[in-house]
């Protein structure tokens, strides 16, 4: 039998400190006094997280999914949202969300006939792109005197971050309203 080799276990091995191994001195960030930082600011129509610009007659900033989960549900999108808020409601749509009706095609063709419904208000976007939730999130952050009605999980958490703005979405086959004062909700449903 021969001797068995020895291995070096690296593990074990402390390794010393050379002069060498010494840090350099950390350097000074220096901040640009130029440079501006960009806070949003609070709008003043908000008492604590409570908008005073929200009264009726409101007006409902509709998405895409909305329309279609109202003609699945089969529910009357005006008096849907009038025994919701229990008051006179302006649905309002944006030019992105007819684009994006129109892009889907034959298969929502109903939709887009409700959308052109002369009761509906069109707003103008003055932006690049066919995004309806950036459009959507934009025109809320500038006026927040609108209520969102949409069924899209990502944009309802988006929207969640904007304070003082409701959102509307289909709940057992009706309308329910969430983050709307019970001041100016009357007898609406609460979630």
């Amino acid at each position: 039998m021969g001797k068995a080799k020895k291995t070096r276990k690296f593990a074990e091995v402390k390794r010393m400190m050379s002069l060498k191994d010494v840090k350099p001195p950390p350097m000074k960030k220096t901040k640009p006094e130029d440079e501006v930082r960009h806070i949003d600011k609070t709008p003043s129509a908000l008492f604590f997280r409570y908008n005073t610009q929200l009264g009726p007659p409101y007006q409902v900033l509709i998405d895409t999914n909305f329309i279609n989960f109202s003609i699945r549900n089969k529910i009357d999108l005006v008096k849907g949202m009038m025994d919701c808020l229990y008051a006179e409601c302006t649905p309002c749509i944006c030019d992105c969300v007819m684009a994006e009706l129109e892009k889907l095609g034959q298969k929502y063709r109903v939709a887009l006939k409700i959308a052109k419904d002369p009761r509906f208000t069109r707003l103008p976007c003055s932006h690049k792109g066919t995004y309806a939730d950036d459009c959507i999130c934009d025109l809320v952050k500038q006026h927040r005197c609108y209520i969102v009605a949409t069924c899209d999980r990502d944009l309802r958490r988006r929207i969640r971050k904007i304070p003082g703005v409701p959102i509307m979405y289909i709940q057992s086959h009706r309308y329910s309203i969430e983050r709307l004062p019970e001041a100016t909700m009357g007898g609406a449903p609460r979630t």
